[in-house]
């Protein structure tokens, strides 16, 4: 193959980010299809942010700054959340463009290096986070974006170049990028800085790796003046909470099953005929760092909600750029770069339904139906350009115990084995969930904390998952407080009100909270009641 024209290849990287980006921003708003609860743990860090919070140090996240900084930027100028977001996508993918581009060119001949660039506009214009359910979501938005970073990062390292190269846009390249992936998610920066690292060293690209060195620690350097040197030790606290509270140390399958479980085994078995191939094509680097690889790969799906491998993508791509000049046979007489070829085939056939999910998700959204759609953070504000269906959004669904006293089903509920009912202040707790209809539930109580009196200038922590009522009235968010609970009572401290829902998002963390409170002490006293929650007056001891 030849090598690919410098020009044709950005235009066809420019025209991928218009056409996504463009699809996107035709219906003058964000209108998702699901993940509600997402959607608004991600509304109030961007929210948070934009009156000048910083994350670890304001309020609590294992997620980094970068990952919600873009949007909150199209906050602070005025925009609605959901026309920030999709701006925000296209700036991040005009920002990563050049060093996409440069990738490509440098490493990759014909048609390879188009499918990478295509691959990494797809994966950061997208409006959905992948499998191949085709309802629109914001939902993880931050890990598209560092598995294209990381992408960036890894094909310079892996890749030894296509003619002359350059040490230094190299390194400024893997070094920006492995600080940035630090910044959105610290799981990718871990997972793959070895094997970034020993691919330069084989490759003797020590020049590279100081110039990495200096530009990841410049940009450390600068985050550390702009939010002071004690924003890594808080950063450092939230990550070990999130590891050691037990809540959502990993949101899907154990480690194990994302290794070796009937969804993802085909994957496990192509990578590792694809090590093997390139070790006997004489590839030895290539073949070395794609089994260090290996690890990173499967610890960040099993990191990752939907337990989505996305690194297939990356894989079939680095097959395909390492494909033996000449013929080279291994042992069996087999054609290798054949063999590779069609190794790299099954790893993007496995990774398509995915890819074409995340790649039409924003023409889907060009072409839905606005009236079935209502604004998810209420009527008449900047806001009301984030939409959900009213299917999601007006009907409110529950799971509840249907075994209890007076169902007919009494003498099954000793053989339920379910968890023991909360029992909070001596009194047990309807076994109840919601399942949807959030915005509504919210909706629902903060009208009825307002016209009661306790909403106005009030910051009220929430015994659940999200405490996301400032975002629908006059309340104030809790110093210190989590958009997404993760073990602890952050933001306690400083709360007028604790709610507790009858009802709750999620039952367990509800139920861990309470337990919680009485354990250190807090005095509850109760000053309202409703059929959706009780509200108590804290008193810290």
């Amino acid at each position: 193959m030849s090598r690919p024209n410098p020009t044709v290849l950005f235009g066809f990287f420019v025209a991928v980010i218009v056409a996504m980006c463009g699809a996107s921003l035709l219906k003058g708003g964000l209108y998702l299809g699901k993940h509600e609860g997402d959607t608004l743990h991600a509304v109030e860090i961007i929210m948070r942010m934009s009156q000048g919070q910083w994350p670890h140090l304001d309020f609590m996240t294992p997620l980094g700054v970068l990952a919600f900084a873009p949007i909150a930027l199209f906050v602070k100028l005025g925009f609605g959340v959901g026309m920030a977001f999709i701006l925000a996508q296209t700036l991040v993918s005009i920002v990563l463009s050049p060093a996409v581009w440069w990738a490509a060119y440098s490493r990759m001949n014909g048609y390879v290096a188009y499918l990478f660039g295509l691959i990494i506009m797809v994966l950061v214009t997208s409006l959905v986070h992948g499998e191949a359910q085709r309802s629109i979501s914001i939902s993880m938005h931050y890990n598209r974006w560092a598995w294209a970073i990381a992408f960036v990062a890894i094909v310079l390292a892996i890749l030894p170049p296509k003619g002359r190269d350059n040490p230094t846009a190299n390194g400024i390249i893997i070094g920006l990028a492995m600080a940035v992936l630090i910044l959105i998610k610290v799981t990718y920066a871990v997972a793959f800085a070895i094997p970034i690292a020993v691919a330069l060293i084989l490759y003797k690209a020590y020049r590279t790796m100081i110039v990495a060195a200096i530009a990841g620690a410049l940009v450390l350097l600068v985050v550390s003046l702009m939010a002071g040197f004690g924003f890594w030790g808080a950063y450092f606290s939230d990550l070990l909470l999130v590891s050691v509270g037990g809540v959502r140390p990993a949101p899907g399958e154990p480690l194990v099953a994302i290794a070796g479980a009937p969804a993802y085994i085909g994957g496990s078995l192509t990578l590792i005929a694809g090590v093997i191939f390139l070790r006997q094509a004489k590839q030895m680097v290539g073949g070395l760092v794609l089994l260090l690889l290996a690890p990173g790969f499967l610890y960040v799906t099993y990191q990752n909600f939907a337990n989505d491998p996305q690194w297939l993508l990356l894989l079939g791509v680095l097959l395909l750029a390492m494909l033996p000049e000449g013929e080279v046979e291994n042992s069996f007489g087999w054609n290798m770069r054949s063999a590779l070829t069609i190794t790299a085939v099954i790893a993007l056939a496995m990774a398509a339904p995915t890819f074409f999910n995340l790649g039409y998700s924003p023409f889907r959204h060009a072409r839905i139906d606005i009236e079935k759609y209502r604004p998810m953070l209420g009527e008449a504000t900047v806001n009301d350009d984030l939409q959900v269906t009213k299917l999601r959004g007006d009907r409110v669904d529950a799971r509840i115990a249907y075994d209890g006293p007076g169902t007919g089903l009494e003498a099954y509920a000793e053989k339920a084995e379910r968890d023991d009912p909360t029992v909070f202040l001596g009194e047990t707790l309807p076994n109840c969930t919601i399942e949807l209809g959030v915005p509504a539930w919210f909706e629902a109580m903060v009208q009825d904390l307002q016209e009661a009196g306790f909403a106005k200038g009030k910051r009220i922590f929430t015994a659940d998952l999200l405490s996301s009522f400032w975002l629908y009235g006059p309340s104030l968010p809790t110093e210190g407080g989590a958009p997404w609970y993760y073990g602890g009572l952050p933001g306690i401290k400083t709360a007028d009100y604790v709610l507790v829902p009858l009802c709750p998002l999620t039952q367990d963390i509800r139920g861990q909270i309470l337990e919680t409170i009485e354990e250190r002490g807090i005095q509850m006293t109760e000053v309202r009641r409703t059929p959706l929650y009780i509200l108590f007056k804290p008193q810290m001891p």
